[in-house]
């Protein structure tokens, strides 16, 4: 549930209206992404990122909300957890050079691979009330 909140809170706090309105995430990245020590980054989000920025502000704020909802209530856990170890990996990958947002980007990861290979989604979850990933 810690890990849930902790999504949660990465949400919470984004500026919504920047990110869809003015595109400020998006943008922020782009600047990273192009000044980017490895080739495949700058190439991976200019032909992925670049060219649909509204959609992909939209796909990385609700994201953020989905994994925390999803691991708060434990429903669809596994899922959740992969989702959220593959966005931390994207994170780290792409803000490399800054060392200040990486601890929290690495401890997210740790954690969701620790509940993913003890399958906490087993104990208190509506995963397991429903009896789902038994």
């Amino acid at each position: 549930m810690g890990l849930g909140l902790w999504w949660l809170e990465s949400w919470r706090h984004k500026d919504k209206k920047g990110w869809f309105e003015r595109g400020t995430g998006i943008a922020w990245a782009a600047d990273v992404a192009g000044k980017h020590r490895w080739p495949f980054v700058r190439t991976g989000f200019a032909q992925v990122v670049q060219p649909r920025p509204r959609l992909m502000a939209y796909v990385v704020v609700y994201a953020e909300l989905a994994i925390g909802l999803g691991l708060v209530v434990g429903l669809l856990t596994p899922v959740a957890l992969v989702g959220g170890l593959l966005l931390n990996l994207l994170y780290l990958v792409l803000m490399i050079h800054d060392w200040a947002e990486q601890g929290q980007n690495a401890m997210m990861a740790l954690i969701s691979v620790v509940a993913l290979v003890a399958m906490s989604w087993q104990v208190w979850s509506a995963d397991r009330a429903m009896g789902l990933f038994l």
